[in-house]
């Protein structure tokens, strides 16, 4: 067992908000797949189990002093590699929504992307930990640069725009956590501006659409024009106060895709309206607020990173997701964190939120295990 002196440290609140928003998201999965009329879905239940086992891998993850994964971190790094290697394998990896992002378990389909986020983020927390506030030019970020560009690459390769865009801003903003200049930053930015047009030459035809339809949301042309535009409606139906819980129409009668998914958002505002719809994106400001401030109670450089690493991931998913589901953001079938159906995203989720806790519980003293 934890020693109880650890317990004592762990910051409930965090788990309590969590699970709050977890039953938020079951309630509005089991409305979307039509719970009321056909009884417990397998999209409910799977995603029950789904949060329990990431529970107990949780308290696995918690079990250990963190430094001791920061201890084993270039393993960490080629064992996150070969996951995102996995889904070439023969017989083992299958294709999802026209991206090979997936291995067949048998019993479950794990995305093994999500898995690499959680090793992707103790990995980096650790490489820079010994250069926090020393990021003062280019050239100290060739190598920080190129550590990373295996994932992002492997992703895109998939094709899966999303979730590399994801480990990108996880990069991006544990550099800036680490000290990265100001002057750099500029740079950076300014040289994506001739670079952005370039990379849209290596994106598959269907993520080229979606930007597409992004950029042009008035053309019913275009085919994700469908997509965002039924999320729009759907969401704009409920007004202020909601259709109430499970008597939404538009996802019901499948003119909403994927709704217990992606578009999970939408059927809240539909059922819950606006003021649901916000009181939603209040418990995900808080979260974020929330990790913010343990990141700044951490003993260390790496505990504070790790925190940092875990609220990019999360920042980024759910302003991509909610963003998209209003015509705000591209379409890229980023999940939106402990409301989306998905096994892989609710366990990754619970393992990133094990990791800040056993960053926060271990702040004052070096800990032990009994």
């Amino acid at each position: 067992m934890i020693n109880k002196k650890l317990v004592k440290n762990i910051d409930y609140s965090l788990l309590v908000l969590v699970i709050v928003i977890f039953i938020i998201g079951v309630l509005v999965i089991s409305s979307a797949t039509n719970s009321q009329i056909m009884g417990l879905t397998k999209q409910v239940k799977m995603q029950v189990v789904a949060f329990i086992l990431g529970f107990i891998i949780m308290l696995f993850v918690m079990y250990f002093d963190y430094s001791t994964y920061g201890d084993f971190y270039k393993v960490i790094y080629v064992i996150s590699i070969l996951l995102l290697l996995l889904v070439y394998v023969p017989g083992l990896g299958v294709v999802r929504n026209n991206a090979r992002s997936w291995i067949d378990l048998g019993v479950i389909d794990i995305q093994t992307s999500e898995i690499a986020k959680i090793g992707f983020i103790i990995f980096y927390a650790k490489y820079l930990e010994s250069k926090v506030g020393h990021l003062d030019n280019i050239k100290d970020l060739i190598i920080p640069i190129l550590v990373a560009s295996p994932f992002i690459l492997l992703l895109l390769k998939q094709p899966d725009l999303g979730s590399a865009l994801v480990f990108v801003t996880i990069a991006i903003v544990m550099l800036f956590y680490a000290g990265l200049n100001y002057k750099i930053i500029g740079i950076g930015l300014l040289s994506l501006i001739p670079i952005i047009p370039l990379s849209l030459r290596f994106l598959k035809p269907h993520q080229l659409l979606r930007i597409e339809a992004f950029m042009n949301p008035n053309n019913p042309d275009l085919p994700g024009y469908y997509h965002v535009m039924q999320s729009k409606i759907t969401i704009g139906s409920g007004e202020l106060l909601g259709k109430g819980l499970f008597k939404g129409v538009y996802h019901r009668y499948d003119y909403l895709p994927v709704q217990e998914t992606d578009f999970i958002f939408a059927v809240a505002g539909e059922e819950l309206g606006f003021v649901g719809g916000t009181i939603i994106i209040l418990l995900y400001g808080i979260l974020l607020l929330k990790l913010l401030y343990l990141a700044s109670k951490a003993k260390d450089s790496f505990g504070s990173l790790v925190i940092i690493g875990v609220l990019a991931m999360f920042f980024f998913q759910i302003v991509e997701n909610i963003g998209m589901t209003m015509g705000l953001m591209p379409v890229t079938g980023v999940t939106l964190p402990f409301l989306s159906y998905g096994g892989s995203s609710i366990i990754t989720s619970m393992m990133a939120i094990g990791l800040v806790v056993n960053v926060y519980m271990r702040r004052k003293r070096s800990s032990f295990l009994l």
